[in-house]
């Protein structure tokens, strides 16, 4: 079984695949080539896949609304600027107030929403600023989102 932190690496490294337009075939081969104790190759994954979640997570990003040209966060102007050390600092930001003006929103799903939202118009305004390392490793350094997911289940219930 691969630890959280293998599973959060292959379902961002799909949604990279996916929001450049890569495909899948990647993530694929990853999941058959490490498959689950006793299972073979040629066997479909039991219950994990990250191309699935990867689908989950982008849409969960469009449900975000946000217009980050016009949010005030000077964590994100940095990120804009494309000082990605801030992207985890506006993630958190941004997830804080969103979460408050939504109360029926969660601050680990706004959390996930909008670092798949700004991750997706970072791609787009400084694509070679974008690397899947900083997605993992916000995601695998914020043990409220870690909790939450592994609370739904794990990733290959997130959303279900």
């Amino acid at each position: 079984m691969a630890t959280f932190e293998e599973q959060t690496e292959r379902v961002v490294e799909a949604l990279f695949s996916d929001l450049l337009g890569e495909g899948e075939s990647d993530c694929r081969s990853l999941e058959t080539d490490s498959g689950a104790p006793g299972q073979s190759a040629g066997e479909p994954p039991l219950g994990f896949d990250p191309v699935v979640v990867a689908s989950r997570l982008r849409r969960m990003g469009d449900q975000c609304n946000m217009d980050f040209e016009r949010v005030s966060s000077e964590a994100l102007a940095e990120v804009l600027k494309g000082k990605m050390e801030e992207f985890g600092a506006a993630i958190d930001s941004l997830s804080r107030s969103w979460s408050a003006q939504n109360p029926e929103l969660v601050y680990e799903r706004a959390f996930l929403s909008v670092s798949v939202k700004l991750l997706m118009h970072v791609a787009k305004k400084v694509p070679a600023m974008m690397h899947p390392n900083q997605l993992i490793e916000v995601i695998n350094g914020n043990s409220q989102v870690r909790s939450y997911i592994e609370a739904c289940g794990g990733w290959e219930n997130l959303d279900n």
